[in-house]
């Protein structure tokens, strides 16, 4: 099995590629056999053309549904309130 992350923004882990792939062990990350590594265009720009690998991406790239949201930065702390502001 050979893994891609998400963050690479390739057909892989786009939603619609309609090839075999599972999502990987390692968060954002998609887990894929190198051996059967092709897949349809469902719905995109490549619709009903060759079949797109590993390497393949667009402009139209989507999210694979079975991957968890990205993880955001941690907020940064918000200003303490000191009552002297003058703008309330």
């Amino acid at each position: 099995m050979a893994s891609q992350s998400a963050e690479r923004r390739r057909c892989l882990s786009c939603n619609r590629w309609g090839g075999e792939r599972t999502p990987g062990s390692t968060p954002d990350t998609v887990d894929y056999d190198e051996d059967n590594d092709r897949g349809p265009c469902q719905e995109g720009p490549w619709h009903g053309s060759s079949r797109r690998g590993p390497r393949n991406a667009c402009g139209q790239w989507v999210r694979w549904i079975a991957l968890a949201p990205p993880t955001l930065p941690p907020a940064l702390p918000s200003a303490p309130e000191t009552g002297d502001n003058p703008a309330r």
